[in-house]
């Protein structure tokens, strides 16, 4: 096997950033064997802005302020103004990607706050890798919350709203 030099890890490093922002990830890790006793770990990442904690309808975050400073509320709510993501209403981003709130430029979003939907209906879209995944929504119910914003970029997991 043909000896790896220094510059060859600098261009691997290089196009796995360029990857990591061409394809608007976050974080990207990599571990390449070249024999027993050689390997090379890479792990780059970059700082996004945490969507989980913005509030599309401003009386909701008025409302959520509230029980963080009150601590004699009832014991739900402080938990649930602090992490959107542990109500058991929550839906969650099954992946990265940009959220769409409606099909196309200018159409009605496919939901809004006091919205019922069935199990099943889609809620929004997530784009992944230029594929518009439909996330549905995972029980019948009324939009209680909507915590992304339209062009946001989401994490897996993120908080997309809640649906009681």
């Amino acid at each position: 096997m043909p000896k790896k030099t220094h510059e060859d890890d600098v261009a691997f490093i290089k196009a796995l950033a360029e990857l990591l922002n061409e394809n608007d990830l976050t974080e990207l890790e990599v571990k390449r064997d070249y024999d027993d006793n050689d390997t090379l770990q890479v792990r780059v990442s970059r700082k996004t802005k945490i969507i989980s904690q913005v509030a599309a309808p401003a009386p909701a975050a008025t409302a959520s302020a509230a029980p963080v400073s009150t601590p004699a509320s009832s014991p739900a709510e402080p938990s649930v103004a602090e992490d959107p993501a542990s109500h058991p209403g929550a839906v969650t981003s099954p992946m990265v990607g940009t959220v769409y709130m409606q099909a196309e430029p200018g159409a009605p979003s496919f939901v809004s706050v006091g919205d019922r939907v069935a199990e099943g209906d889609t809620l929004l879209i997530v784009e992944a890798m230029k594929t518009m995944n439909h996330i549905p929504a995972p029980r019948a119910g009324t939009i209680k919350r909507i915590l992304v914003e339209d062009g946001a970029a989401v994490e897996y997991g993120a908080p997309l709203m809640i649906i009681e």
